[in-house]
């Protein structure tokens, strides 16, 4: 028997749960537990969850990991019978496979650091004692809107935005806070005007992945990657650590309620001794500054090269890939933001809506809003629309759900089924979700290449929906070009907040760890079925110009 294996304790705070990961050395993650976090949506626009779940979730994911490590020898290749190619994220335990050849023994003991990620644009107000006095605004929170509109518009504007303040605002940091109100922003100026009590009592607004760090060691911090949304730090290569006065006074920031900045990759501390003996491991295992699910998506993803791409189906959707110059497009709402090196950047765009549109056509269409055990499985959907030919006979679906930041920035956009007959079936119905989410990406992956002035040489795809062989067919067939699935996608995410405080620690090097990532599969376009969606890719992109009037007298709040 060999040596008990290090590793590494990696959490996930995404928008649906938390994810906790024991992940090797290699990359290769041998135990995880999922843990449903529920949101509370607001139909004045508020979207918020209780932080105080987050860690009952957390210590109870932690628990659960280090008893699948206790009681079993791990192969390093886990598996998740059960789990369904269209799943979009773990609902059970892991059951691992066992192997006479290349098996480890990984003791609790072993833990050699833990690494942090998930959901950004966020806003959790804590107290002096680092205890919350309010929900977390989520970054889907947009109720704030108007405060925000009235912040950054102004005499001469485009898109909502004044030229003179972008101007302001980019040359320092390459974006701005969004009129769309939903970003920290948006959150603090609500929470001032709309819900005073809390913004009095909040010592400091934290990010998630900073509020994880808080209660893991007690420290209130965070890094120009995690603060990013807020568009407050000096993001120009070489520049000096620390927030701009003058963009504090054009955000309407009040620089004592924000945190502690740190170097991104900075050890907060060892763990506090009550949280050591609560979660089951060693005080002195250090705990990394948290960064957002992009980051951890790239390095999990092993595209970690200039100019090589990743596509991520997760509850929301992005594209991005590592550049090296900072810039800006407001026009579409793309920028690169620091990334985990020193004048290192990545591309960053959104959208709300990604591997959420399957969800809400589950729950919301087969389920009647109540799924049950009779509604129809991610499995069954993707079975459903697989007997439906390419183009989902003239079907579009817009999969605007929650609106769109990129490559349009514009919250009153909405999802629509469109060219809908008589003769149109529940299947169809089902695959032209999967093509519109497709569409989507596409959409973004040319406004990307445009901001990174060539294509991206690779295109890695990633998150819970790239486990649907079919999805990722559909994405290689809509864009046209090859997509490398990453081996084992719905844990990129952990494996790259491992990865992430490996290299932080200097464990081993950034090209080191985008080596341990590995593609399981790629898939390459069918010629017939990339002509098919040609035409109808075509029609996609004029909707959001087409209906943008429309739309914006429907949901004018």
């Amino acid at each position: 028997m060999q040596p008990p294996s290090s590793w590494y304790l990696a959490i996930d705070l995404g928008t649906g749960g938390v994810k906790v990961a024991a992940v090797l050395e290699d990359g290769s993650v041998v135990a995880d537990q999922f843990a449903t976090i529920e949101t509370t949506v607001t139909l004045d626009g508020g979207s918020t969850q209780d932080p105080a779940h987050w860690w009952s979730a957390i210590v109870g994911c932690v628990s659960a990991v280090l008893a699948q490590l206790r009681r079993n020898t791990l192969n390093v290749e886990s598996v998740r019978p059960g789990c369904t190619p269209g799943c979009l994220g773990p609902r059970h335990s892991t059951h691992f496979r066992f192997s006479a050849l290349g098996t480890h023994t990984v003791s609790p003991d072993a833990c050699r650091a833990v690494g942090i990620t998930g959901q950004w644009g966020s806003t959790v107000p804590v107290d002096a004692d680092g205890l919350p006095v309010g929900p977390c605004l989520l970054w889907a929170d947009d109720r704030g809107v108007a405060l925000s509109s009235a912040l950054v518009g102004g005499r001469v504007q485009v898109q909502g935005l004044s030229l003179r303040k972008a101007a302001s605002w980019v040359r320092f940091t390459g974006g701005m806070p969004s009129p769309g109100g939903a970003d920290p922003t948006g959150h603090a100026l609500w929470l001032r005007h709309h819900d005073p009590g809390v913004y009095r009592d909040s010592a400091t607004f934290l990010e998630p992945v900073d509020y994880v760090g808080l209660l893991l060691t007690g420290r209130m911090a965070a890094t120009p990657a995690s603060m990013v949304l807020s568009w407050l730090t000096d993001n120009r290569p070489g520049a000096p650590l620390g927030y701009r006065e003058g963009l504090l006074r054009l955000a309407q920031r009040d620089r004592a309620k924000l945190p502690e900045l740190l170097p991104t990759g900075s050890v907060l501390g060892p763990r506090r001794s009550s949280v050591a003996h609560e979660l089951g491991l060693p005080d002195t295992v250090p705990v990394v500054t948290g960064v957002p699910d992009l980051h951890t998506a790239w390095l999990g993803s092993g595209a970690v090269s200039d100019y090589q791409g990743h596509i991520a189906i997760s509850t929301t959707a992005w594209v991005s890939a590592a550049v090296p110059f900072k810039r800006t497009d407001a026009l579409r709402s793309i920028a690169s933001i620091p990334s985990i090196a020193p004048g290192s950047y990545l591309i960053a765009n959104n959208h709300d809506t990604g591997g959420a549109c399957l969800r809400w056509f589950r729950e919301q269409i087969l389920g009647n809003g109540q799924p049950s055990a009779a509604t129809p499985s991610y499995d069954d959907i993707t079975t459903m629309a697989s007997g439906v030919p390419s183009g989902s006979g003239g079907v579009i679906f817009a999969p605007w759900l929650k609106g769109e930041r990129s490559p349009v920035d514009d919250r009153n956009l909405r999802a629509s089924f469109l060219n809908v007959s008589l003769q149109t079936t529940q299947s169809a119905m089902a695959r032209s979700v999967l093509e519109g989410v497709a569409y989507n990406a596409r959409w973004l992956l040319e406004a990307t290449e445009k901001f990174a002035k060539r294509p991206l040489s690779v295109l890695r795809i990633l998150g819970g929906g790239a486990q649907s062989d079919m999805w990722c067919q559909i994405h290689a067939d809509v864009i046209g070009r090859p997509v490398e699935r990453v081996e084992s996608p719905l844990h990129t995410n952990v494996r790259g907040a491992a990865l992430f405080a490996a290299v932080s620690l200097g464990h081993c090097s950034l090209s080191d760890a985008g080596s341990r990532s590995r593609v399981d599969r790629t898939f390459v376009p069918h010629p017939p079925s990339t002509v098919a969606h040609d035409p109808l890719y075509r029609e996609f992109v004029r909707l959001a110009k087409s209906q943008k009037q429309m739309y914006a007298r429907l949901n004018r709040r």
